[in-house]
């Protein structure tokens, strides 16, 4: 199919995204793309929210609450929305998001970001191995099927600040008792973003023009990205950098930290098995450490290659959310946050 241009589309032809709607506005990373939706003015911004909800909404854009189960309903709050972000926790009902993906395609939403933020799931091997990831696939499938939007998935990796202070079974950190496992030897070094890169990344890519002007125009559009992966990173970094970052923030050193190793491999096939018994850990260790393997399935930066200049994204200082990371591990932030699902939800 022949490239398109907006200089060739029929009379009254919008070439910018106007109105974003979004599910879990409120949530882990809903809140940072509202946040930044909202600084950068382009759009009017709905939340799409469960009828009944009692999530605290972010000031400054409107607010649907529908029935998911009836279809027309969740339909005709979708009409008129240009693009669908979908953000989600992977303990929502399983068909949540077929829902909102049917009715988005009902309703004649043009784009929709289906709930792909973390891995690469472009990566076959990654997609095989993890089954948390493999599971995504269908989603952006139905949406091609049913021939109506075009889906977006956004490549971030993991959340650094999250996961360097959500425990062991994630980066290997145990922040409170000052303990580090090294998967291998931690020199692996993979791509990760931080939450603000994430809404930041979510925000510039829907502030793009959807068509090339013409031929010789050669900026960024949102059409380059149909039923593809923008990939965005914070950082590309491995185990032994983020311990030095660590020991610079805690104005500790390695003596006053116990660092311990363990195989990637071993690590991997431990943590399926917990999960097979039913294990709600074995689930996290076994998706964070497939992606330390060194066939750099973790580090799309180098196999995909980076978005971040095209969608104007900043360097960041990784001590910062070093201390961020900190702070949420003692504090107890993240101590309700949604743990993964056992075999038994997926």
């Amino acid at each position: 199919m022949s490239q398109e241009f907006a200089t060739t589309q029929p009379q009254g032809f919008k070439n910018h995204i106007e109105n974003v709607a979004i599910v879990g506005a409120a949530g882990y990373s809903g809140k940072y793309i509202v946040e930044e939706l909202l600084r950068n003015g382009k759009q009017k911004v709905t939340a799409i929210t469960r009828e009944g909800g009692t999530s605290q909404m972010p000031a400054g854009i409107d607010v649907k609450k529908v029935n998911y189960d009836d279809h027309s309903a969740l339909t005709e709050s979708l009409r008129g929305q240009d693009a669908l972000i979908i953000t989600m926790g992977v303990r929502a009902p399983h068909d949540q998001q077929t829902k909102l993906i049917e009715a988005a395609a009902a309703a004649g939403v043009p784009w929709v970001l289906p709930n792909e933020f973390g891995n690469d799931n472009a990566n076959e091997s990654l997609r095989e191995d993890v089954m948390i990831n493999a599971v995504k696939t269908q989603y952006r499938d139905h949406i091609e099927k049913l021939g109506k939007s075009s889906w977006i998935g956004i490549a971030c990796g993991f959340w650094y600040e999250f996961s360097l202070g959500g425990g062991p079974d994630c980066y290997g950190f145990d922040i409170k008792n000052r303990s580090v496992v090294l998967f291998d030897e931690g020199t692996q070094a993979i791509s990760t973003s931080t939450l603000p890169q994430v809404g930041r990344g979510v925000a510039n890519l829907l502030g793009l023009k959807i068509l090339c002007d013409d031929e010789n125009d050669k900026s960024p559009c949102l059409s380059d990205f149909k039923n593809k992966f923008a990939y965005i990173a914070s950082f590309v970094v491995n185990q032994k950098q983020m311990l030095e970052s660590v020991l610079r923030v805690t104005e500790t050193e390695e003596k006053d930290w116990k660092i311990s190793h363990e195989s990637t491999t071993e690590r991997f096939q431990r943590g399926n098995e917990m999960f097979k018994a039913g294990s709600r850990e074995g689930l996290r260790i076994s998706m964070y450490t497939r992606n330390f393997y060194p066939d750099q399935s973790g580090n799309f930066a180098v196999t995909r290659g980076l978005d971040n200049e095209k969608l104007g994204l900043p360097k960041e200082d990784m001590d910062e959310y070093t201390k961020l990371a900190i702070q949420w591990a003692t504090d107890g932030t993240l101590a309700s946050y949604g743990q993964p699902v056992t075999s038994r939800d997926i």
